[in-house]
C-alpha cells in the first residue's frame, strides 16, 4: 500500500471518530493572510531584513535570533502581529 493512501485512511478514520466535534475549514490553495505564521514571517522581514543586505547566512542568524528573543520577552505582542485577539 502506498504510504499516502495509508495516511489518508488514518486521517479519514480520525475525522469520522470526531464527527460533530471537529469542523474542517478548507483554505484556498494560496492564502497567506489566513495563516498566522505568515504574518509573523512578514513582521520578521520588516524588522530584520527590510533594506538590509547580509553577506552570509551567519550574519543573518544573529538578528533573527535577537528578533525571536524579543518576541519571547514580550517586546512584540505576537498575538497582535498574527492577528489573534489578545
Amino acid at each position: 500500500m502506498w504510504l499516502g493512501t495509508m495516511q489518508d485512511d488514518v486521517v479519514e478514520a480520525l475525522l469520522r471518530a470526531a464527527a460533530g466535534r471537529l469542523v474542517l475549514l478548507y483554505l484556498p490553495t494560496y492564502s497567506p493572510w489566513l495563516n498566522p505564521i505568515e504574518m509573523l514571517w512578514r513582521h520578521l522581514r520588516r524588522v530584520v531584513t527590510h533594506c538590509e543586505l547580509f553577506e552570509t547566512m551567519t550574519a543573518l542568524h544573529q538578528p533573527v535570533q535577537d528578533f525571536f528573543a524579543r518576541c519571547n520577552h514580550g517586546e512584540y505582542d505576537v498575538r497582535a502581529v498574527i492577528g489573534a485577539n489578545p
